[in-house]
């Protein structure tokens, strides 16, 4: 068929109307972060938004803040790779963990009322788990805050044909100033209209690229006919080898990315977790990962979908560097098959997307910066005051080390390949000390911190290891896969050996914190309305999987 785009530089033509919708989000989002300032006071304001947040507001917020330059940018350039096997990442890779996490481990977090998920570590384990937990996470937030940069400054580049580096310096600024003035709580505003808004964005994209292709029925004959063929509208299929588009064994996806990779993001990653501990009560912290997890089951509608429009419209999508690398699969879209105002739309919802991902890692940034490692380690009992100008300051410290690790996302063609790696190494081994500690009363402290450590490592040599050539997997995700699943192994390992050698902590210490120890109150604080059936996490988590597994049916 005619394609729709050309080799030509990748710049979007918006008009006045464009810019004017624009420029009104803009407003908005600096006015809810103004708004918001005048009621921080404390640090708990600041960092937690005061543990006063409905379900429905942290759930949506929950799941916006994934709506990233992982979801957007990552997941439609996986889309056009390899396929419909990118629903792996929502229905096995999404949806399982974060039900999980609602039901099982958010009465721990939210019952011992800890600020972060490092201090969990520390009073389950000691302070060396806490300290290495809180450093490399701090790390991580900030790589992955890179990406999302990267991601809006490509954006902006199309938008204004500003130098890279203009463009994330700029991006930069922007989402500084809202989450400075306003904390956790300007973030989660911001980014329950920045759902609604990133929907807006990307249902012309993927309606008016349907119409293009001749409907569901020709974009299916068009992937038939691309270099996917027939292996592209499957999920299953071809998975007893690593010979299908993902390059993975169904080994790989089901305890690679299924369970560790998976479990690891989504019950351990403080930047999401932190949303759910703003709520007001346990069981509006228990419903909102549950809640977040019905619109993932949909969001593939606007990501994976137009990951393929843009494979068969696209003529010589797939470059290693350029305009034309699969990352640029929805700007690409933009540019070729959305009329102004409309094009006004989807660029706003695209930038509402990257600051979202971004405000959700500076946030769980600050966080852990000020409360575990300033105030733990470097400057003891100061008071609120000092603790909350720390938040602020370490936030501009964030965006600006953000800058940096932006450009080393710039040499990734595909920036989900990048995370995933990130994920294996910072989440894997994280999820298995966690999920060992939380149901093993007799893991023993040093048994946490030494198979965290030794987890880490792993990860990370595998890692290098397959780079160099030493080790060979089917592609650089399943390496991610595995890379995951032997970090988790070794945790496990190294946990038995350690605690046969080393002390267990009283259960007295354990209260609150392991399963088993003893039975967390779940209606302590429970309104009469969250006793409804409907608003059970059981019932609802229960639904949230029967769809996830009904979805699969079609493209088994």
């Amino acid at each position: 068929m005619e394609t729709v785009a050309q080799t030509t530089g990748l710049r979007l033509n918006l008009n006045a109307l464009d810019y004017t919708l624009l420029a009104l989000y803009f407003v908005t989002v600096l006015g809810i972060g103004f708004a918001v300032r005048r009621a921080i006071s404390t640090s708990a304001d600041f960092f937690l938004s005061g543990r006063a947040l409905p379900a429905w507001v942290t759930g949506l917020a929950f799941v916006s803040a994934n709506l990233g330059a992982i979801e957007i940018l990552g997941m439609a350039a996986n889309g056009a790779q390899y396929g419909m096997m990118t629903l792996h990442y929502y229905w096995i890779g999404a949806v399982p963990a974060m039900v999980f996490l609602g039901i099982v481990m958010m009465p721990f977090y939210y019952g011992s009322k800890v600020h972060s998920v490092p201090e969990y570590l520390r009073r389950r384990f000691n302070a060396p788990a806490h300290l290495f937990n809180a450093v490399s996470f701090a790390v991580a937030q900030v790589l992955i805050a890179g990406v999302n940069l990267y991601a809006l400054a490509l954006v902006m580049r199309a938008l204004a044909g500003w130098p890279l580096w203009v463009s994330i310096v700029v991006a930069a600024a922007f989402v500084l100033v809202y989450i400075t003035l306003g904390g956790l709580s300007s973030a989660i505003y911001n980014e329950v209209l920045q759902f609604f808004v990133i929907l807006a964005g990307l249902i012309p994209i993927t309606v008016v690229g349907l119409i293009k292709v001749g409907g569901p029925a020709g974009l299916l004959d068009e992937v038939r006919q691309s270099p996917l063929g027939e292996a592209g509208l499957h999920t299953w299929i071809g998975t007893g080898s690593s010979h299908n588009p993902l390059g993975a064994h169904w080994l790989g996806i089901v305890f690679g990315l299924g369970f560790v990779l998976s479990f690891g993001y989504w019950t351990t990653n403080f930047a999401e977790v932190q949303r759910a501990l703003s709520a007001k009560n346990m069981t509006a912290a228990r419903l909102t990962p549950i809640i977040g997890a019905y619109p993932k089951l949909i969001i593939p509608a606007v990501t994976v979908i137009p990951g393929l429009i843009a494979l068969v419209t696209v003529k010589g999508l797939g470059a290693k560097t350029g305009d034309l690398q699969y990352n640029n699969a929805i700007p690409l879209l933009m540019r070729d098959l959305l009329p102004n105002g409309v094009l006004g739309v989807a660029v706003t919802g695209l930038m509402a997307s990257f600051m979202a991902g971004m405000a959700a890692n500076i946030s769980g940034f600050n966080t852990v910066f000020t409360y575990d490692i300033w105030r733990a380690y470097i400057r003891r009992d100061r008071d609120d005051a000092h603790y909350l100008r720390v938040g602020r300051i370490i936030t501009i410290v964030g965006i600006a080390i953000g800058i940096g690790t932006a450009f080393i996302a710039a040499g990734f063609s595909n920036i989900m390949n990048y995370l995933q790696a990130l994920f294996a190494v910072f989440n894997a081994p994280l999820f298995a000390t966690f999920i060992i500690g939380m149901f093993w009363r007799r893991m023993t402290p040093w048994a946490g911190f030494i198979g965290l450590l030794t987890g880490t490592l792993t990860a990370v040599s595998t890692y290098i290891l397959y780079q160099a050539g030493v080790l060979h997997f089917g592609s650089d995700l399943d390496q991610s896969f595995w890379g995951a699943g032997i970090a988790f192994v070794t945790v496990a390992i190294v946990a038995v050996i350690v605690t046969l050698f080393t002390t267990p902590k009283p259960v007295s210490e354990l209260r609150g914190l392991v399963y088993g120890v003893d039975k967390i109150d779940l209606t302590a604080d429970m309104e009469k309305a969250d006793r409804a059936w409907y608003r059970s996490p059981v019932v609802l988590g229960g639904g949230a999987l029967a769809l996830a597994a009904a979805f699969y049916l079609p493209f088994l």
